[in-house]
């Protein structure tokens, strides 16, 4: 009897702490981004981060964190960043976009092509943006 009590017990606290463990992650995103609207990119860093180490597929903390590297002007972290968004989901066209925008700044105008046509075939939301990049594309090439 003592023993099924121990057990009943042990486990009425497992499933509450594992339950608080996912709901604190799925927390840490969210608190992010409200964070990254304001601007406040230091504090946001911190919380995708965090939501990484319990969430390492969390494709849109990736996203954001690429975000956050490309208004702190750090190309290197930006572009591993949208990387890996793109080996989770090679499909987003928002890191598409931003991975174009980076190779157009950094002239390199073959991967943004490749880029341009990426979004072509994957576009739902953000087709209208690729125009845009074509355009910013042959400008650059005109000003090298």
């Amino acid at each position: 009897m003592r023993k099924n009590l121990l057990i009943i017990v042990t486990s009425f606290f497992l499933s509450i702490l594992v339950y608080e463990v996912s709901y604190a992650k799925n927390l840490y995103f969210e608190d992010g981004k409200k964070l990254f609207d304001k601007k406040k990119y230091k504090k946001s860093k911190f919380y995708f981060e965090k939501d990484i180490v319990f969430n390492p597929k969390s494709e849109n903390s990736y996203l954001y964190l690429a975000k956050i590297f490309k208004e702190e002007e750090k190309d290197n972290l930006e572009e591993n960043n949208l990387d890996t968004v793109l080996l989770l989901n090679p499909k987003n066209e928002e890191a598409i976009y931003l991975l174009a925008l980076l190779n157009i700044k950094k002239s390199n105008f073959k991967k943004t092509e490749e880029l341009i046509l990426t979004l072509s075939s994957v576009c739902e939301k953000m087709c209208s943006k690729k125009s845009e990049l074509q355009v910013k594309l042959n400008s650059s090439q005109k000003s090298k």
